[in-house]
């Protein structure tokens, strides 16, 4: 994706964490960087006063619902921490940017994967989450199988249906799989079923 294209649509997201101080020095900043780049500034996402260890802000969930809905092509934050609260948080949202085919600019890291370089950052990133996920399979497969020497039942009691309905109810309203999967109790393997169109 060429950055000079004056097409190319950012979204800004800020956050303070105490009610008095204020994301304007972010903003500023982060909207010179982009009018040097050309870009057009579509939409602004501002979380004040919200600790950066909280897994829900309400800004930080409307941008990554707008991405889902392809409202912008990258994603412009002043420091990694403003934007991420661990490490895992940002390699899971940076790959989710990168499926989507959404750009991430990071100012003070001097992270911008509009570039040639910066798109090595994408990369690097899948590769990380790729080990940490087969890691977490087998951790996973070894715990299936020390629950089976041990006797205990798997999966959901019998008699107990997949809320089929109401999965699909919140991938509708941009929900991310791992939320769904955490808000309605389920595996995450079962909501990316219902998406696939896979459950009845």
């Amino acid at each position: 994706m060429d950055i000079n294209r004056k097409s190319l649509r950012a979204a800004i997201y800020c956050r303070v964490s105490t009610a008095d101080q204020s994301a304007t020095m972010q903003l500023q900043e982060l909207q010179d960087y982009l009018a040097r780049r050309g870009c057009a500034i579509v939409d602004v996402y501002t979380d004040e006063g919200i600790s950066g260890t909280k897994a829900s802000r309400p800004q930080l969930d409307r941008l990554l619902s707008d991405a889902r809905r392809r409202k912008f092509d990258c994603v412009a934050v002043w420091r990694f921490d403003r934007f991420a609260r661990s490490t895992a948080h940002l390699l899971a949202a940076l790959e989710e940017f990168r499926a989507l085919g959404i750009d991430f600019i990071s100012l003070n890291e001097s992270i911008d994967t509009t570039t040639p370089l910066g798109k090595m950052v994408f990369t690097v990133c899948a590769a990380v989450a790729e080990l940490e996920r087969s890691i977490i399979v087998e951790r996973v497969r070894a715990g299936v199988a020390k629950a089976r020497r041990d006797g205990k039942q798997l999966g959901r009691p019998k008699g107990t249906r997949l809320p089929v309905k109401e999965v699909r109810k919140l991938l509708a309203e941009g929900h991310s799989m791992s939320k769904i999967a955490e808000r309605l109790g389920i595996g995450i393997g079962s909501v990316h079923r219902v998406s696939k169109g896979k459950c009845g």
